[in-house]
């Protein structure tokens, strides 16, 4: 079989899902992937990010990181999703790029891709577990193949034991809990998977 073609689909408003999808990306290729790294549409307006250093730091780092559409999970064979809680779900800009893909989906075209999904929340207790839920519940209705990093690498435990996607407590430092084992094994088994 060819190299496996992986999308990573990421929201970020502050650099935590953007650094774990960078994370992700150097993974899966060094696991031999062909990777598409991608960013859903920003819903809010920018203008705001002057007073949240965060966002005006993410906002400039992704600069050159092309904005997800339909074809990138069509071409992909794997999707990797990372998305920040909000609110116990996934954050709106993930949901209406999700919410957009009717048409592929009603052409059969988003069937059997092996998928994956991250989060992130600025404290424990979050709702992340939720977010990547919320996420998952999509990919069944697409008839999609779940790849959950389950108990599978001791840097899952290190990351903070969640089994259904790595998760991260994000703080204005990075993140509280050490989780780029974690993902950077999710993203391996992902791609090992779908070979």
């Amino acid at each position: 079989m060819s190299n496996v073609k992986l999308s990573i689909i990421y929201y970020s408003q502050t650099g935590h899902n953007f650094q774990m999808a960078q994370w992700a990306k150097e993974a899966a290729e060094a696991a031999g992937a062909e990777v598409r790294l991608r960013k859903v549409e920003e819903l809010l307006d920018t203008a705001g990010a002057k007073d949240n250093p965060g966002w005006a730091k993410y906002l400039e780092d992704s600069k050159d990181v092309e904005v997800a559409t339909s074809d990138d999970l069509i071409w992909a064979d794997a999707v990797l999703f990372s998305a920040p809680t909000r609110f116990g779900d996934m954050a709106a800009q993930m949901k209406f790029f999700l919410d957009g893909q009717g048409g592929p989906w009603s052409e059969g075209k988003l069937a059997n891709k092996y998928v994956s999904a991250m989060s992130s929340a600025q404290n424990n207790n979050g709702g992340q577990e939720q977010t990547i839920h919320a996420i998952y519940t999509v990919m069944m209705h697409w008839g999609a193949i779940i790849v959950p990093v389950g108990y599978t690498d001791d840097s899952v435990f290190a990351a903070g034991g969640n089994p259904y996607g790595t998760t991260g407590t994000a703080t204005r430092e990075g993140f509280a809990n050490d989780i780029e084992g974690a993902v950077r094994h999710q993203a391996k088994r992902l791609v090992e998977a779908a070979k």
